[in-house]
């Protein structure tokens, strides 16, 4: 059995907040594969399916951010798991909204959820890092965080999401790289190399067909033939000659008949 966790704040207020995508990441797996509905437990809302030949618990802790670690470690302990079975789907500042990265183990870096789960069990845990992006101001982080999404960002939030959930039974099977390339497939789908209408996408210019010989042409209409000058005939040449035989007294004497 495996546990996945998504990060957030409990509660209508916050539901769209981009400190919760990780609650968000975990409702589209669990709506695409079929989960058992949600209920509470562990001082979470959890949910279980399958994905693939693994055994899936999803959880969402309902204490503050920074107490998320109080049902993540009870559950954990419940069911007698460690870290390396416990997956955290977070918000992530240092990402470009709309990218994914894989982590495994490491730091808070900051983030208050990720302390508190570290502090109930130990940093040895895998993270899927949900790029939001930064404010680019500390003293906004708070502020950025527990804002809802902005109208814009909804096309690339659901292209995360929907990606999310397409990769679920590769990051099940510990196939990361298979993952991201779900991911990807949805956030940065390869573009059509060929144009409309253009047979094979080949973007050369035809090059001119070669002149017909003329052996090869189709016979002329009678306009065309009418139209069309009469050839010149050739000049005619003069009669050759036969050669004179003649002595030179007899075409003397012929010159003078």
């Amino acid at each position: 059995m495996k546990l996945w966790t998504g990060l957030g704040n409990p509660g209508a207020q916050y539901a769209g907040n981009r400190h919760n995508i990780g609650f968000m990441a975990l409702d589209r797996i669990a709506a695409d594969h079929g989960f058992s509905p949600w209920r509470a437990r562990f001082q979470a809302l959890v949910t279980e399916g399958r994905l693939g030949g693994e055994k899936i618990m999803l959880i969402k802790p309902q204490g503050y951010m920074n107490r998320s670690g109080q049902a993540v470690g009870e559950a954990a302990r419940f069911f007698k798991l460690g870290s390396d079975a416990l997956c955290v789907f977070h918000d992530e500042l240092d990402l470009a909204p709309g990218k994914c990265r894989l982590k495994q183990g490491g730091g808070a870096a900051g983030h208050n959820g990720l302390r508190s789960i570290i502090a109930h069990l130990d940093a040895d845990f895998a993270r899927v890092r949900l790029g939001i992006g930064h404010p680019g101001r500390k003293d906004l982080v708070s502020a950025y965080v527990l804002h809802d999404f902005a109208r814009a960002d909804a096309d690339w939030l659901d292209d995360l999401l929907r990606g999310i959930g397409d990769g679920a039974p590769a990051l099940a099977a510990g196939d990361g790289p298979r993952f991201l390339n779900a991911v990807a497939a949805r956030t940065a789908p390869p573009r059509n190399a060929g144009r409309a209408g253009r047979a094979g996408g080949n973007d050369r210019p035809t090059a001119p067909a070669p002149a017909t010989p003329a052996a090869s042409r189709a016979p002329e209409k009678p306009a065309e033939q009418a139209a069309r000058p009469a050839a010149r005939p050739a000049p005619e040449q003069a009669p050759e000659q036969a050669p004179d035989t003649r002595s030179p007294l007899q075409r003397l004497v012929d010159r003078f008949r």
